[in-house]
């Protein structure tokens, strides 16, 4: 469990909206969602994954 501010969330696939990732983020600094460039392994390539519903 994350401490402090820092909540755990998912990152999905933008394209087939698989959940690869998990990471944390301060929601107090980021209100924003997170979106990065990272390998898909369903799709085979890198794709843009942005933040899903944790769990």
């Amino acid at each position: 469990m994350p401490k402090g501010d820092r909540s755990l969330i998912s990152l999905e696939c933008s394209v087939c909206k698989e959940r690869n990732y998990t990471t944390t983020k301060n929601r107090r600094k980021q209100q924003d969602k997170l979106a990065m460039s990272k390998f898909c392994s369903r799709c085979r390539k890198h794709t843009e994954h942005k933040e899903g519903k944790a769990g």
